[in-house]
């Protein structure tokens, strides 16, 4: 393990790992509070629309991924917010037609685009210097956004009437939330891909919830979940020989699993 972790692929995904776990853990929160786990899985999985654009067009796939996970985002998140009886249909409509796009577009790409399996399941022990540059930006812009705006995202979150009344513009606040979403979206699709990053905005914030007291302490314990499931997934699948991305979700889930076992033991 040491000689792994002394090679710069490994170095690199370890930095990746890290970025991925505190971007997830801290708007899992939010994710999990605001129950938008549905419209989450939606914006990964439109985002693809982008990156089929991005492989037809020549340009970079985390760039298209970005511009298409924002967009795919903000439009669910107006249509969702005007009707909300049909929130799901607007996001499966959305999930199911970025993905298609996705496809079509690689198809349209001459040659074969072995890479876009990457970003289907992630890709973590593949990733760039550059790219954690990128993954560092958007992940500064997610924290401060989360610091200068803690107190009205606390109160969208539990109490949208009372922010109302207390003058907070509450669309402006909720899109903005959910851009937020999009930005950590395209960061966690780096290490789990786009159709795992669901289970790693859920787990550890429901996992923390139990036990958290306050918002801020749910992201505190999120992260920590968060950063010991995607370390300890890295590792386990070097070990094992097995993809990353599909083994951190496996933790996730089999620390899930006990943690429920020992919950229900406990009311027993």
């Amino acid at each position: 393990m040491l000689e792994l972790l002394s090679m710069e692929f490994m170095q690199n995904a370890l930095v990746a790992a890290i970025l991925v776990a505190v971007a997830c853990g801290v708007m899992g929160t939010f994710v999990v509070v605001n129950r938008l786990t549905s419209l989450s899985g939606g914006v990964a999985h439109a985002s693809f629309g982008g990156v089929g654009l991005a492989a037809l067009l020549g340009f970079s796939p985390m760039l298209g991924s970005l511009s298409f996970a924002l967009a795919c985002a903000l439009l669910m998140g107006i249509l969702t917010w005007r009707d909300r009886k049909n929130s799901d249909t607007f996001i499966g409509v959305i999930w199911a037609g970025g993905m298609a796009l996705g496809v079509i577009l690689t198809d349209l790409t001459p040659g074969y685009n072995g890479e876009m399996m990457s970003f289907l399941f992630g890709s973590l022990l593949t990733v760039p210097t550059e790219l954690l540059y990128w993954m560092g930006i958007l992940l500064v812009v997610i924290l401060a956004a989360v610091i200068a705006n803690f107190r009205k995202f606390l109160a969208i979150s539990y109490d949208p009437e009372f922010a109302r009344v207390q003058g907070i513009p509450v669309l402006a606040y909720y899109m903005a939330l959910i851009a937020l979403i999009a930005l950590t979206v395209v960061i966690a699709v780096q290490a789990v891909g786009m159709i795992l990053v669901i289970a790693l905005l859920t787990i550890p914030a429901y996992i923390a919830e139990c036990y958290a007291k306050s918002l801020a302490q749910m992201i505190v314990l999120s992260v920590i979940v968060s950063l010991f499931l995607v370390i300890a997934g890295l590792l386990l699948a070097c070990q094992l020989n097995f993809v990353v991305g599909p083994t951190i979700i496996a933790c996730g889930v089999l620390i899930y699993a006990l943690h429920f076992a020992v919950k229900k033991m406990r009311k027993v």
